[in-house]
């Protein structure tokens, strides 16, 4: 924990957090006094142990941060999974976003200090500490564990395909909670058969030349509206991790641009998202039967 924190604050430290906060997500910026105790503050161990690169667990404890809504009752819940570069400041940013929106958002950190974007199963990682997490908010008298979203982000994002992808090594399978719904923003699309157990939706930049907008439009094809319905979004002009406040710059060779108009596009799509597909259960109802 304390590792993490250090992190956190090091990242609180940074222009980036009130940079994003302010411009990018419409939360009002914070000093860096502020900023240290709005990360710190709400650090959380979700289990004993992450899951490692090489499929086994790292024997590292899993954190995260937990942004909740204060006011009383259960809320929704979100479980937030990173891109391959790790646990980043906006990572926090996005989880106070979704709880002004009424959201209980835990942001993992699936990584640690390592990163991914050279190898490694990172994806199936962050599946598994994900389920972790439905765990862990399932425990919390401030969450409904029958509304609970996965929302990732470039690698978080395959991640988030995986847990609700039907198939003979469905991850959802070996789980005893099922998450409602799945966001994957810029997600890896091809050769899936994109047939999901829950309502999915999909944001990707035409301009993407990391994970290809073509490779999740033949997954559309391929699946022919069958499975639970699956929305694909294409952001004209739009680049991997569009919705990421950054300058323009060139990554392991794939181009990353911020682009103010598709992120603020993207985040209309998944409000409205989470409000059609995490609504309250008929009483008497426990979430979807297990496939």
């Amino acid at each position: 924990m304390r590792c993490f924190l250090r992190g956190m604050r090091l990242a609180a430290a940074t222009a980036i957090v009130s940079a994003a906060a302010s411009a990018v997500f419409g939360i009002a910026a914070q000093s860096r006094a502020q900023e240290v105790a709005w990360l710190g503050g709400h650090a959380v161990q979700v289990a004993a142990q992450r899951m490692g690169l090489n499929g086994s667990h790292s024997g590292k404890p899993l954190l995260g941060f937990l942004a909740r809504p204060n006011m009383p009752g259960r809320h929704p819940g979100v479980v937030i999974l990173h891109g391959c570069a790790g646990f980043r400041p906006y990572y926090p940013v996005i989880a106070d976003v979704l709880k002004s929106y009424g959201h209980v958002a835990l942001a993992l950190d699936s990584l640690g200090e390592l990163e991914a974007c050279n190898g490694g199963s990172g994806d199936v990682a962050e599946s598994f500490d994900s389920y972790a997490a439905l765990d862990w908010l399932a425990q919390q008298d401030f969450v409904d564990p029958d509304r609970v979203a996965v929302l990732g982000f470039s690698m978080g994002g395959n991640a988030a395909l995986d847990n609700v992808e039907t198939g003979p090594g469905a991850i959802e399978k070996t789980q005893s909670r099922y998450f409602r719904a799945a966001i994957a923003c810029y997600p890896y699309c091809r050769y899936r058969a994109g047939m999901m157990t829950v309502p999915t939706l999909i944001l990707v930049g035409d301009k993407d030349d990391w994970t290809l907008a073509d490779w999740c439009r033949d997954m559309m094809a391929r699946r022919d509206g069958k499975g639970a319905p699956v929305k694909l979004v294409v952001y004209p002009g739009a680049t991997h991790a569009f919705n990421i406040p950054f300058e323009p710059s060139l990554y392991l060779g794939h181009h990353l641009a911020y682009d103010p108009q598709a992120t603020a596009a993207a985040w209309k799509e998944v409000r409205s998202f989470l409000q059609t597909t995490l609504v309250p259960s008929q009483p008497g109802h426990r979430g979807r039967e297990k496939p």
